[in-house]
């Protein structure tokens, strides 16, 4: 397995002049999942493209790099909040369509296994028009974790599903993802305070830590500690600006 670096982004961010957030200056520590926090429109998802080296939808000024001095890219496995399916193929093509695209012989076989494990083995060769909206973005956390890059970017990857699956799909990619270092974008202090070893809340004024539990992820989400950080954590972002 690939060793997978920490990772360090610093810089600001301007809208039509305007910024969106400054003074960020981020660690993600290597083999660690990161969750990003804060309110609709202050830049998360922007900022999680700047780490995959994508168009942000603002304009980035500052730096990314990876604590191994080596480039980013080829290393990094991305999920955006809308699951970019290929309308024209298949759950099982849209999987595999990193390994399509480089040229490269599709691993079929793990897959078919990642689709069943995201409760989709029944539906492989359906495409995304018939498929339901938790589906889809499952098709595309397939697709992602069948990436197997060191680096997972990953927002909101859990948005559209139900409680129950939501948090199989958890307990799923912290298993897949085990080792590599994962930045989350999330709305939900719950979701954050279960799965993450180090939780950021970004505002317009920059990036602020944010103390987990002492105790390791996955977290015991009925546990005193667990519930009395997420309702702590709630309060802080209510009071965000």
């Amino acid at each position: 397995m690939t060793h997978a670096p920490a990772l360090h982004v610093a810089g600001h961010c301007h809208i039509a002049g305007r910024p969106l957030f400054s003074d960020v200056d981020i660690t993600l520590h290597a083999g660690q999942w990161t969750c990003l926090l804060g309110r609709s429109g202050v830049g998360k998802s922007t900022l999680l493209r700047c780490l995959a080296g994508l168009a942000p939808s603002g304009a980035f000024t500052g730096t990314r790099t990876a604590s191994d001095g080596a480039p980013l890219a080829g290393r990094i496995s991305f999920m955006a909040q809308s699951d970019l399916l290929l309308p024209w193929l298949t759950v099982l093509e849209n999987v595999v369509l990193g390994a399509r695209l480089r040229g490269t012989k599709p691993d079929l076989a793990r897959a078919k296994s990642l689709i069943a494990r995201v409760g989709l083995a029944d539906h492989t060769h359906l495409k995304p028009a018939a498929l339901s909206g938790g589906m889809r973005q499952r098709t595309a956390l397939a697709r992602t974790l069948m990436e197997d890059r060191p680096v997972a970017l990953l927002d909101e990857p859990f948005s559209a599903l139900d409680a129950g699956t939501r948090a199989n799909m958890q307990d799923l990619s912290a298993q897949m993802l085990a080792g590599k270092t994962v930045l989350m974008v999330t709305h939900d202090p719950a979701e954050a305070v279960r799965l993450a070893d180090q939780i950021i809340v970004l505002s317009p004024a920059g990036a602020t830590l944010w103390q987990p539990p002492n105790t390791a992820p996955i977290r015991d989400q009925h546990a005193p500690e667990t519930l009395a950080c997420q309702s702590a954590l709630l309060f802080h972002l209510r009071g965000t600006s």
